[in-house]
């Protein structure tokens, strides 16, 4: 039986998730070459529409996944969120499909735990101040996440609205608010934080690599998939030591990566160290407490699937979702 989860299914049951435990033990599997992780491909049309279906295996989950990205930026006129994204996970021992699920939740947890897990590898140990440039939902997530396992003495937070601030700071809570400073200028977050998170639609940069100081980790997150949407400028990516989640897949969709290139300020040849493998001990992370760091997050497959096994479990384990029976068992189906 197949267990379906919809997005009130997957939002009751990820808090008991250990997220960024499994986005680091899959990122370490990726490090040693216990998995691979493909690039996606880009599925487009007339219209500004951006499907991306990510495909990973896990032989040490016993699983594999298909999740269906739609990034839709009309959508906001709608009324409808401009992402969307659908997960699929079979078994990989017999096929059977084992669930589908909705991946908002998903893939907001995984994300803001793909930042902690960079930022425990690459940030000084000594880092106190937290950087966020914009206010949604991503940037809500990645604070929680944050506080769960590495809470920051201060938080300095920029967005262009308001009304985003306001919300932010009623869903973060009076014990974290109170810990946060609202700054005018997103210059002013950067030169002020220690581990920087950039976590906006931006489809020009918002970090300049002139702002950036001796010492800083940046998490560059928020950007869409698309080549020529980024965050940094060519400075900033190039002001210290580049890493990415996955080197396929930040040559195919890291606009922040491929627009560096286009300026001249990052060789075409560069090859950036994955996180995967600073994770394994493959490649070193950070060398000297002036270094600069950035990491390029793009979003993996591999980082839904980790956390999408565990949601599964639990939904059986708590009997939530609906089953259906997606297929025939015991009937013999001709090949094609």
């Amino acid at each position: 039986m197949t267990v379906v989860l919809g997005a009130a299914d997957v939002a009751g049951l990820i808090d008991a998730v250990d997220v960024v435990g499994a986005v680091e033990a899959v990122h370490a599997d990726l490090g040693t070459g216990a998995m691979q992780q493909p690039a996606p491909v880009a599925l487009t049309g007339a219209d500004d529409a951006l499907f991306l279906p990510m495909a990973v295996r896990s032989d040490r989950l016993g699983l594999v996944a298909v999740k269906l990205m739609a990034d839709i930026p009309e959508n906001s006129a709608r009324g409808l969120p401009s992402q969307r994204s659908t997960i699929l996970v079979s078994s990989s021992v017999t096929g059977e499909c084992v669930a589908v699920l909705d991946g908002m939740a998903i893939t907001r947890a995984r994300t803001a735990a793909t930042s902690v897990v960079a930022t425990k590898h690459l940030a000084r140990s000594g880092s106190r101040t937290l950087g966020i440039l914009g206010a949604g939902n991503l940037a809500v997530e990645h604070v929680r996440a944050f506080e769960a396992v590495r809470p920051f003495e201060r938080i300095v937070l920029w967005s262009r609205s308001s009304g985003t601030v306001a919300r932010f700071l009623d869903a973060v809570g009076p014990d974290v608010a109170g810990r946060c400073g609202v700054v005018h200028e997103a210059r002013r977050v950067v030169e002020g934080s220690d581990v920087l998170c950039t976590l906006t639609p931006s489809v020009d940069p918002v970090v300049r690599g002139a702002w950036l100081h001796a010492g800083q980790h940046v998490n560059a997150v928020g950007a869409r998939p698309r080549p020529t949407h980024r965050e940094l400028d060519g400075a900033a990516m190039a002001r210290g030591t580049l890493f990415v989640d996955s080197r396929a897949t930040a040559w195919t969709k890291s606009g922040d990566l491929l627009e560096a290139v286009v300026e001249g300020t990052v060789p075409q040849d560069l090859h950036p160290a994955e996180l995967g493998e600073v994770v394994a001990g493959r490649a070193p992370g950070r060398t000297t407490d002036d270094e600069v760091t950035v990491f390029d997050s793009v979003g993996l497959g591999a980082q839904d699937l980790a956390v999408a096994a565990r949601v599964i479990e639990l939904a059986r384990e708590r009997r939530v979702g609906t089953e259906v029976a997606v297929a025939r068992v015991g009937v013999p189906v001709p090949g094609r």
